[in-house]
């Protein structure tokens, strides 16, 4: 399968970032990621015999954070080794080797069967796929009926005054964090403000969901809406 060129451009911006990822994606998000992750786990039922897939598993933190809340056993798949090397180090870490598995491989194309997973999670996804109807059809497909599936990503608040201060932070706070940190976290403060905009807000992003099998689909907006979950169950 030829990889995008939204994926590859994705890809090729974050792949360097593995060994600082966690760190400075707590800073840049002024603290929030964290928390938010905890949210999305939360809306996540599972039990310990159970598995769960992580997409776009990045370093693994939603991936460590289903095991530990669960107990159940967790794959997590992404596109970037160097973000899966980063990863592996961290499972290590948590002492969570027997439990928590990585993977390399695409959320267009999943390289598991229909149904196989209890439960389905991504994380900063839908933004770096060309057609997000599929993609989400495809998560769809590996996720059993009546198994959860949730999202974390960034999100434009709705209301006027967070509206204002969301834009000055994304479009000069940030690229000036960033370019303090590195070259690279430069390039990734200037290119997530226009990234998220672009993303059709939560109202329209659940259509899609019900629209690729998803029911009973809910959202929650976090920090003023900096931060959407948005959670359903597969038909």
């Amino acid at each position: 399968m030829t990889t995008s060129t939204v994926n590859a451009v994705a890809r090729d911006l974050f792949a360097p970032l593995g060994p600082t990822y966690d760190r400075y994606a707590r800073l840049l998000s002024l603290g929030q990621d964290p928390r938010w992750r905890r949210f999305l786990v939360s809306r996540v039922s599972v039990a310990p015999t159970e598995t769960v897939l992580d997409v776009a598993t990045g370093t693994a933190a939603v991936a460590i954070e289903l095991a530990r809340h669960t107990g159940s056993s967790v794959v997590g798949i992404d596109q970037s080794d160097e973000m899966l090397a980063a990863g592996r180090r961290r499972v290590e870490r948590a002492r969570l080797a027997e439990r928590v598995r990585l993977v390399h491989g695409s959320a267009e194309r999943l390289p598991f069967q229909d149904g196989e997973f209890d439960a389905l999670t991504f994380t900063y996804l839908l933004r770096y796929v060309d057609d997000p109807g599929a993609t989400m059809r495809e998560l769809a497909r590996v996720t059993r009926s009546g198994g959860t599936i949730a999202s974390l990503e960034f999100g434009v608040p709705p209301a006027p005054l967070w509206r204002t201060l969301w834009e000055l932070y994304v479009r000069l706070a940030l690229p000036l964090a960033g370019r303090v940190i590195s070259a690279g976290w430069h390039d990734v403060g200037r290119f997530l403000g226009p990234s998220i905009r672009a993303l059709p807000p939560p109202e329209q992003l659940a259509d899609v969901w019900r629209d690729s099998g998803v029911t009973d689909v809910r959202f929650r907006r976090l920090s003023f809406g900096g931060g959407v979950v948005m959670w359903g169950r597969r038909e």
